[in-house]
């Protein structure tokens, strides 16, 4: 007997975390399969419609890179069939920098799955980032874990999953700095760098946005104010604009220089300003170590 199916597709770079998002929705519940080819997509897939009760109607999917001979352009197309015929899936799709995939095999000794095409691992790393483009363009969600941990990475996966399966568009914030920088996986990018910068205030500069000197400094601040409210114009405009376009997920970027003060504070403000619509924020350069 048939059965409804809530697919979660996962594909990206080989390093950037693929295998820890999938034993994150592993633990949320769902079956999950690691390395399947893209050739085999639809035939799987079909098989856990007739034995449903096996897979509990939530499925993980690991899509391997390395099966050339379908490609993963080939994706879009075999998801567009997918929900055509009624059934739920979402690709989420992780990424990171060439810096941070070199510097990652380079400490597990590991060889690339295309290793075999290319003469380095540069040139791996290379082709399978534009294998992947087509797949990024389509993609309900991209995370960029060039600057997060293992443990991090699976707390963002759990939330956001957990939040989409509320019903509710899951909206995250995240501070970053420019000198680092843009994340790859935010939809907007707003520049907090006009502000005045605390850091260039000798008291302030060691702390962060969380401080509450760096944060009293930072309200007193007319033209501050001032950008927080047009950002939250801004988020809550493109919310209900997601929403209508029936989109799963919103990630918005605040950035400053160093990412150390002025976005975080914003970040943290706007989660406050945005209470029941933010699924949840992330720091990616700051040291979150709040000193009152």
């Amino acid at each position: 007997m048939g059965t409804t199916l809530d697919i979660i597709l996962v594909s990206g770079l080989s390093g950037a975390g693929k295998s820890v998002v999938l034993n994150a929705l592993e633990d949320l519940g769902r079956f999950c399969i690691d390395n399947l080819p893209a050739s085999m997509l639809e035939t799987f897939v079909s098989h856990a419609l007739r034995d449903g009760a096996n897979f509990g109607g939530k499925i993980g999917i690991g899509i391997d890179a390395r099966d050339v001979s379908i490609g993963l352009t080939n994706i879009p197309e075999l998801i567009s069939n997918l929900r055509r015929s009624g059934l739920r899936c979402q690709l989420l799709v992780v990424t990171a920098s060439d810096a941070e995939l070199l510097r990652r095999f380079g400490e597990t000794k590991r060889r690339h799955p295309l290793s075999r095409l290319e003469d380095t691992l540069q040139g791996a790393i290379s082709r399978e980032r534009d294998l992947l483009d087509p797949v990024i363009q389509i993609a309900d969600l991209v995370i960029d874990t060039t600057h997060l941990g293992v443990h991090q990475l699976r707390d963002m996966v759990v939330q956001r999953v957990d939040q989409r399966q509320s019903g509710r568009l899951s909206v995250t914030l995240v501070s970053f700095g420019f000198k680092y920088g843009i994340p790859g996986d935010c939809d907007f990018v707003m520049d907090a760098r006009t502000l005045p910068n605390p850091y260039w205030v000798g008291e302030l500069r060691d702390l962060t946005g969380l401080d509450r000197p760096v944060m009293d400094y930072l309200d007193a601040e007319a033209t501050v104010a001032r950008l927080l409210g047009e950002f939250e114009a801004f988020i809550l405009a493109r919310i209900e604009d997601h929403k209508r376009a029936s989109r799963r997920y919103l990630t918005v970027g605040i950035g400053c220089t160093g990412g150390q003060h002025r976005s975080v504070y914003l970040v943290e403000r706007l989660r406050l300003r945005l209470a029941g619509k933010v699924a949840g924020l992330t720091h990616r350069h700051s040291s979150l170590t709040a000193r009152s």
